[in-house]
């Protein structure tokens, strides 16, 4: 269900429930919390319009790539069943990246 022990801030290993929870909440309230240094530095510059057209032989490449034996994500498709339809499977992704 979820960690048995926990190591605490001063160091101390933490074991039951309720010890448990509260170093979590202490720590997920300050990072939540917690405001980021931002130099407003932009590095990159800004692009409008349509992006670059991807070609489907990059979409294949990188389809190639994908690894393997992998648990489904919420869409429920695995590397290998698109893969296993080759070029549709392939022509789909793309159709789907150009409708983004």
């Amino acid at each position: 269900m979820g960690s048995n022990c926990l190591k605490a801030v001063s160091g101390k290993v933490i074991v039951d429930e309720k010890g448990i929870k509260d170093p979590w909440k202490e720590y997920m309230e300050k990072l939540m919390n917690e405001e980021n240094e931002w130099y407003h530095r932009i590095l990159a510059g800004v692009k409008e319009g349509l992006a670059e057209c991807i070609m489907i032989n990059e979409v294949a490449a990188a389809l190639r790539k994908v690894k393997r034996h992998r648990d489904p994500g919420l869409s429920g498709v695995i590397a290998e069943m698109i893969q296993a339809t080759v070029n549709i499977g392939t022509q789909w992704i793309l159709d789907f990246i150009m409708v983004l």
